[in-house]
């Protein structure tokens, strides 16, 4: 899935991703391929994707939002 983790002011991340583990207001969910149409507030928490190649990624973030359809993802961050 393609997936971007963007701050206001720089893009963290930008390409394909096999899951993404994101600290959800309600607590940790995941978000795998083909997963369905969401979109979901973010906390203060750890942001953790594993790419294709299987790379682990952590990003520590404070909130923000986060939108997903047809494996498209959009992250946007504090």
């Amino acid at each position: 899935m393609k997936v971007k983790i963007t701050k206001p002011d720089s893009t963290l991340f930008e390409g394909e991703a096999k899951l993404l583990q994101l600290p959800g207001t309600g607590g940790l969910f995941e978000i795998l391929q083909n997963h369905a149409p969401i979109i979901s507030s973010l906390s203060k928490g750890t942001l953790r994707l594993v790419t294709d190649s299987d790379e682990t990624k952590t990003f520590d973030i404070r909130g923000g939002v986060v939108k997903g359809q047809k494996n498209d993802i959009l992250i946007l961050v504090q």
